[in-house]
């Protein structure tokens, strides 16, 4: 059954499924770390529930935004969170294939790619147990590393951003993809649960055409302890100065 979540910026509100894919902490990184100035256009792939180009649009109201999704409920679903937040004019939907992006969207449009792929590749042992929905969010079932990368360079214009959130134990994969694209790492942070735990999560920015020099960020910690946010978490989410107890994200983190 549906419901609406208060996404905590903007005063924004997003429809989702709990039977369906929602969306995870790892949007919300997502979305706080890619940058858009007045005016940009920015195109979301794998939007899902278009949380990603709503949240970029409370902190970046005068960029315009396009979410591509290709499974036809979850952009149904998304464009009427569009519609509940009087949007439209802002952020559009479009249902439809990545790797068919070149039928949907002109080439060189957009300043701006986001992205939040699915992390894990196909394996027998993988698929068992998921809606079809997770299923497609969670493997590269409908789209590969490297057809994220050629529908990113198709859509950006000459030094346009691509940004990423993706696992680390994938990052000598990433590079190479998207080097092979033409686009070149500026920009990275590593994630963790915890201070003295593994990365889980690592975000990236690129540019098409850019110069080779890439800057790594300081490590963003998620959690202080157990149920309890980071000062740097709260920041992320929006709730500055608000109780540090872990806020539900309305779907939780991808396993």
């Amino acid at each position: 059954m549906e419901r609406i979540d208060e996404l905590q910026r903007g005063g924004f509100r997003l429809i989702q499924d709990p039977d369906k894919f929602c969306f995870g902490t790892d949007a919300v990184l997502l979305a706080d770390f890619a940058k858009a100035k007045a005016g940009e256009k920015v195109c979301d792939l794998c939007t899902g529930t278009g949380v990603i180009p709503l949240l970029m649009l409370a902190r970046y109201p005068r960029s315009f935004y396009t979410g591509v999704e290709i499974q036809p409920d979850m952009a149904e679903m998304a464009e009427r969170s569009m519609i509940l937040n009087d949007v439209e004019d802002k952020i559009r939907i479009l249902g439809g294939d990545l790797r068919r992006i070149r039928l949907m969207l002109p080439a060189n449009a957009f300043d701006v790619v986001t992205v939040n792929p699915p992390y894990m590749k196909v394996r027998p042992d993988s698929l068992k147990n998921d809606s079809s929905s997770v299923r497609l969010a969670r493997h590269e079932i409908a789209c590969s590393l490297s057809d994220v990368m050629a529908a990113a360079r198709y859509l950006l214009r000459t030094h346009g951003h691509f940004y990423m959130v993706h696992r680390p134990n994938r990052l000598s994969e990433i590079f190479e993809e998207m080097l092979k694209a033409g686009i070149e790492p500026k920009r990275m942070q590593l994630v963790y649960p915890y201070r003295d735990k593994e990365a889980t999560q690592v975000l990236i920015e690129g540019t098409l055409g850019g110069g080779k020099e890439m800057r790594i960020e300081p490590p963003l910690i998620t959690y202080e302890a157990p149920g309890i946010y980071t000062e740097e978490m709260l920041k992320v989410y929006g709730m500055d100065g608000h109780n540090r107890k872990t806020v539900d994200s309305k779907g939780g983190e991808r396993s």
